[in-house]
């Protein structure tokens, strides 16, 4: 697909109120998205590969964890009544989604297969085991990650050949199963691997729905399989159906969690598709909700060292080549190029002439000055868009950890309820639910 800038407007261009927010986390200029996670869903700044904890937690040391706990905006939504869902297409257990319910000194600590053995002597738990323990009541969770849920070496249910796929976890526990009996008899949980599944559900008949459609993360969205893998607009489509049946309210997570990977990668392609079906999820939850008591906010985690330049025309394939060579090695570039990362090519002892490879593949590494294995974030300010009650509050430039406490603050939720009484008594209500989509990609510089 050629993509120019005569394609439509993105969604979350169009929104009310648009700010700026700083990303660093305590111990790190450039962050990572365990620590900027932290920041915004539980509205303090934290050191980079930690989740749900505060900065007195230093990365890796489980001893570090107790007492220093933090709780996010997912937990303070289920305190007042309000349903609460996550979707991602990463795993359900990876640094995003993990902040929200989880305590982690170690973002990587997905299963107890991946715990050094002092931690799990300390008595540290897998963040896995967070997800079904911690907040037992969290109505919907979608992503990947299932076998992070199971037994070591337990056959994956799709792909059952593949020895990556299997069960990873050492204490021998099903947390599906396990996920399944914290349910009262008396409401409808579901458990589904499929996109048949999610798409057949009917959602005035599902209370709790545990929706894992990959072992890992799920696929790019360029290679997804349309039979077993559901879009993430999808997802988010039939958890906005279920969550918005209860009249208090709800709070969704949404997170493009590919982008940032695609990026990683040096695949810019891969992580621009993922941007666009992210779009296509807020376009979804837009129509799904209401201005009048919904607040939206749409931001990235942090910036990618991610860049667009050449002076291309208008109606260039941003996946095209600049319209001039280097006047330094006579060779042509590509618009997109990257600072660090893997497509850092020498053939000849000369930069890798790109004219002789095919740029507009889907996994075409885009090249990059420095060679990375992986490519690297950026340290920048990254855009936060938002409308709904209370949006104008995102303005100007702030702290990341700002963000939860301005979206708690518009539904009257969390620790700072003075303002509710008054508005309650002058007949104002407050925002119901409440929507944190997550593109993890560099808005600033892409559009």
């Amino acid at each position: 697909m050629p993509w120019s800038f005569r394609s439509s407007t993105p969604t979350w261009l169009r929104m009310s109120s648009c700010s700026w927010e700083m990303t660093y986390n305590t111990n790190a200029q450039v962050p990572d998205s365990a620590g900027t996670a932290t920041a915004y869903l539980c509205g303090v700044k934290a050191n980079e590969g930690t989740v749900g904890v505060s900065a007195a937690t230093e990365r890796s040391r489980c001893n570090t964890t107790q007492g220093n706990e933090v709780t996010s905006i997912l937990r303070w939504a289920k305190d007042a009544g309000k349903s609460v869902g996550i979707v991602t297409t990463t795993r359900v257990n990876h640094a995003t989604p993990s902040a929200a319910y989880a305590h982690s000194a170690d973002r990587d600590w997905y299963s107890d297969n991946e715990m050094p053995p002092e931690a799990l002597s300390q008595g540290c738990k897998d963040i896995a085991y967070q997800l079904v323990h911690n907040i037992r009541d969290i109505d919907v969770i979608m992503g990947g990650g299932r076998k992070y849920m199971y037994p070591k070496n337990k056959t994956d249910v799709e792909y059952e050949i593949d020895e990556k796929a299997r069960g990873t976890r050492l204490d021998g526990l099903d947390l599906v199963n396990i996920w399944k009996s914290f349910k009262p008899r008396h409401k409808h949980s579901h458990f589904i691997w499929n996109r048949t599944e999610l798409l057949t559900l009917d959602p005035h008949n599902v209370d709790y729905l545990l929706g894992l459609f990959e072992p890992g993360d799920m696929q790019y969205e360029l290679n997804r399989n349309n039979v077993t893998d559901p879009s993430l607009s999808e997802m988010v489509v039939v958890a906005i159906q279920i969550l918005r049946k209860n009249p208090k309210g709800f709070f969704l997570l949404v997170e493009g969690g590919r982008i940032d990977h695609g990026h990683h990668e040096g695949k810019a392609k891969q992580a621009l598709h993922e941007a666009v079906e992210m779009d296509r999820a807020i376009g979804q939850a837009g129509s799904m909700t209401s201005l009048e008591d919904t607040l939206t906010v749409v931001t990235a985690d942090h910036s990618h060292v991610f860049t667009f330049g050449g002076y291309t025309p208008r109606g260039n394939s941003i996946f095209g080549l600049a319209p001039m060579l280097s006047d330094t090695d006579k060779k042509p570039f590509t618009a997109i190029l990257y600072g660090n990362g893997p497509g850092y090519k020498v053939v000849g002892g000369e930069r890798e002439n790109v004219s002789m490879v095919d740029y507009a593949h889907n996994n075409y590494q885009a090249q990059s000055a420095v060679p990375l294995r992986h490519e690297t974030h950026g340290g920048e300010d990254v855009a936060v868009f938002s409308k709904g009650p209370m949006a104008h509050l995102l303005h100007g430039v702030h702290e990341q950890n700002y963000i939860p406490h301005v979206m708690a603050y518009a539904a009257c939720i969390g620790a700072n309820l003075d303002h509710c009484a008054h508005a309650s008594s002058a007949g104002s209500l407050a925002a119901g639910p409440l929507l944190l989509p997550l593109a993890l990609f560099p808005l600033s510089i892409l559009f």
